[in-house]
Order: C-alpha cells, then structure tokens, then sequence
C-alpha cells in the first residue's frame, strides 16, 4: 500500500515541481513577449488607468495631458497644439508610441525607477511631467513658414551656447489627437491611411530624413581649408566659369552660368558668391580624407546621436575619385544631412568652434515640482579652432549682405551670418539653408529644407529669417 503512495506521491511532486518550473520561466523569460502580445489587455490597461504625465514647454504651454474619462480605460490623452509640435511629441496610443512619448516613456507613464520611488513615498500614481526646450513664438514660426510654401520640409532652431533645440518642425504634419482614440478599428484605419499617404505626414523630417546640403556644405569645406593653415579669406581660389571634372567629360559650372569674380576670386568672395567651381578647386587641393575628419568633427557619421529622439547619421561619402571628391566638396555627389545638422553647422560657427549636444528635454517633474532631472548642457563635438570660427562667422555675414546669395535673410540692426544651399535632387532642387544670429553674440542657429523648393536663398531663407525674428 506504501510503495503505490510513494509513486502517486513522487508523480504529483515533479508535475508540481514542472508547474513551478513553467511559471518561473514564464514570469521571467517571456515577459517580453507576453507583454508585446496583441492578445493581452493589461499593458492597455496599465498604460490607461494611470494619469500619464505631462508634455509642457518652459512657459507653461500644455503639449500632451491626459483627461479622465468614462469606461473600459480611465483617462485619454489629448494635444492641445495638434499638429504644431507632432513631430517631437509623437503620440502614445493603444498600441504604440512614437516621439517623446515613446523616448520619454517610463518617466511620463511612472515606471522610472527614480519616478517610481518618489510616487511611492508621496502616495501617487501619477507619472512625471516633461518640460521641452522648444519656444512657442520660433516653433510657430518654424511651422507656418514651412506651411505658407505649400511644400515637404523641416526647421530646427538651436541654441549655439547650450544646445537646446528651440524649434523642430516637420511638414505635412498629423493630428496626434487621431491617434488618443481607444476605438481599435477607427484607430487602424486612421493609422493604415497615414502611413500609405505619399507626403509621409508621420515621419520626422528634421530627424529622420536625409538630404544633400548642397552649398551649405562650403561651410565645412571653408573650414577645413582655413584650419589647413594654406588658405585665409584672402586666398585667391581657381574658379573658371566652368571646370572639366577630373577623369570624365563632365563640367561644372556655378548657379546660372555665372562667372566668380576674376576667374581667381579670394575664398571669402566666392564663399559669398556660393562658387561652385571655386569650392570644387579647394576640394580637389583639400583631398576627401581632409574634407571627411571636418565633417566628422561637425557630427556628421553620429549613428549613436539622440536628442532623445533617434537621429540619422549624416554622411560624408567613403572612398571616392577625384571627381567625385570636387563635387562632394560642394555638397553634392552622396554628401546627406539632417534639417538638424543644417543648424548644428551654424551653432558650431556661431559657438566658436564647439559644437554642444542638442537636446530637447529640459527637466523632468513629480506633480508637487519636486525635480527628477535636469539636462546639463555638454560639449559634443570641437568642429574647429575658435580662430577659423571667428574667419568664417565674417564670411557667413557677408552672404546676408549686398552681393551674397541670402540677402533675404537680412534684419535691419541684426548681423546675419547664413549659407545659402539650392541641393540638386533629380532635376528638382531642394531649398536648403543655414544661419546664426546675432553674428558677435548668437543666440540661435536655424537649418531649413524645403523639397523642391529651388533656391536656397529665396524660398528657405525668409523662414530662417522668420525663426531668427522671432527668438530676437
């Protein structure tokens, strides 16, 4: 009668030892995967039963809230702004995130360790508030800007000092109230009409998207000929009307068949004419190993870059010929940035030399104001000596003057220092620019692109200008 026990009783111990088993592996290895499962409602649940804390700017100005409601799910998130700030808040909806809502996501919903703790010891469920770098006067000017072209493009405004970005826009844009919905059918419609729409109204294009610079990137090429130690702003450059690119049958000629100067302008003239052929020269004398090590140092190949928002890597193109190197030195061939590497170029300049970490967060709050975090601004990258920053600011300001190429970036009483860009793309150029200001003690550096905007210094300079007006 025993022997049968101890087999009954031998049986249900290692049924009830694989039970344990099971559930332990489950608990800790397939978390994971339970949570990210479609099927399972309590990530929903979670994520809805508790207020989610706010997206504000530094003046108060309500990005993203949540409101309490009635049924299945306790409160709703809602944007007060709509599309103006889409592009940085993302959305938080039933079954993903995107934006600061996602790269802010543990401390807005609560789950942060350091939030965590705080809420506990205060007795509340609430996450944390987040305020943004961002300023409503450039954010809003950023946007109808881009919007009054009736074209694709981006803005961003930083600050040369700290980093700070204080404008992102991209456009189209969307409602991120579309997506607050807790309907699941209306919210995949709404999201499968989106993401099939050929304007791309949810991707972040100051971010995300890569173009060519264009002339805006001569500002890399001055500098790397200026740090040389073989050329200063008096320099005289080479610049035929046009140039037989080396190796092929190819010529180069400058915007509108124009000739520079003399045929043998100084650097800071054609840096003001934008001479394509005098940029192509320096870059053939420069090679792309020089030209390269400056873009680097100006943060272009950063795949690591986020603001908290990922950031492409701009790129300077690897092993070239020569004529691929001449027309790399002016912004073409596969050169490709970023709207936001547009302004980190000026904000180097404009910073003498030192390029800060861009960044959007500012702080990070409980309900009561107690502090979680606070962003400290840091050196990212040493672009070039402060002496070449200090050449190239006088060379940008000329381009805003009588005889540059962005003259309508002017302000009457502010000294502009900008580079015009007009990007070849397809037989349709982009609209690209870059520029600081005040020149002697800047407080912002904007990049614009407009797709298919022609040139730079008509059609992207004014909302620069605009930007730049409106934080002065």
């Amino acid at each position: 009668m025993n022997i049968p026990l101890r087999r009954v009783a031998a049986v249900a111990g290692m049924m009830l030892f694989a039970l344990l088993a099971n559930a332990s592996y489950i608990q800790i290895f397939q978390v994971a995967a339970l949570e990210a499962d479609e099927r399972n409602q309590r990530p929903m649940l979670a994520k809805f039963n508790t207020s989610r804390g706010d997206l504000l700017l530094r003046d108060g100005t309500v990005l993203a809230t949540s409101k309490e409601v009635r049924g299945r799910y306790r409160y709703q998130r809602v944007y007060p702004q709509g599309p103006l700030y889409s592009a940085v808040t993302g959305f938080a909806s039933l079954y993903r995130d995107t934006g600061v809502e996602q790269a802010e996501h543990q401390a807005l919903s609560g789950t942060d360790p350091r939030v965590m703790v705080r809420t506990l010891l205060k007795d509340t469920a609430r996450g944390a508030s987040v305020t943004l770098t961002l300023d409503a006067r450039a954010q809003r000017a950023a946007y109808e800007g881009l919007r009054a072209t009736g074209k694709h493009g981006a803005v961003v405004a930083v600050d040369p000092a700290t980093g700070a970005i204080l404008a992102m826009t991209s456009f189209p844009a969307y409602d991120p109230n579309d997506f607050a919905t807790f309907d699941p059918e209306q919210l995949a419609r709404i999201d499968k009409e989106l993401q099939a729409d050929p304007a791309k109204p949810l991707l972040n294009r100051a971010t995300s998207q890569l173009y060519p610079p264009g002339s805006t990137f001569k500002v890399v090429t001055a500098a790397a000929a200026l740090d040389s130690g073989k050329y200063a702003p008096g320099t005289p450059i080479t610049a035929p009307p046009r140039l037989k690119l080396p190796g092929t049958s190819v010529m180069l000629g400058n915007a509108g068949g124009a000739d520079c100067g003399n045929g043998s302008p100084p650097l800071a003239q054609a840096f003001q004419m934008s001479c394509n052929t005098a940029f192509a020269t320096l870059g053939l004398a420069l090679g792309q190993d020089a030209l390269r090590r400056r873009a680097t140092a100006f943060g272009f190949g950063d795949e690591s870059l986020t603001v908290p928002l990922a950031v492409a890597a701009s790129r300077y193109p690897e092993r070239m010929d020569r004529a691929q190197t001449a027309m790399s030195a002016i912004g073409q061939f596969d050169d490709r940035v970023t709207p936001l590497e547009l302004a980190l170029i000026s904000a180097a300049v404009a910073n003498d030399g030192v390029l800060m970490r861009p960044y959007l967060v500012d702080e990070i709050r409980l309900t009561d104001g107690a502090m979680v975090s606070m962003t400290d601004p840091e050196e990212y990258r040493e672009a070039m000596p402060g002496a070449v920053a200090e050449q190239l600011t006088e060379m940008m300001v000329s381009v805003t003057q009588p005889g540059g190429t962005g003259t309508a970036a002017a302000i009457p009483g502010v000294e502009v220092a900008a580079k015009t860009g007009t990007a070849e793309n397809d037989g349709s150029d982009h609209a690209v620019f870059t520029a600081f200001a005040p020149a002697a003690r800047p407080r912002v550096a904007v990049g614009v692109l407009v797709e298919h905007g022609g040139f730079g210094g008509e059609v992207a300079a004014p909302i620069a200008k605009a930007v730049i007006e409106a934080l002065l």
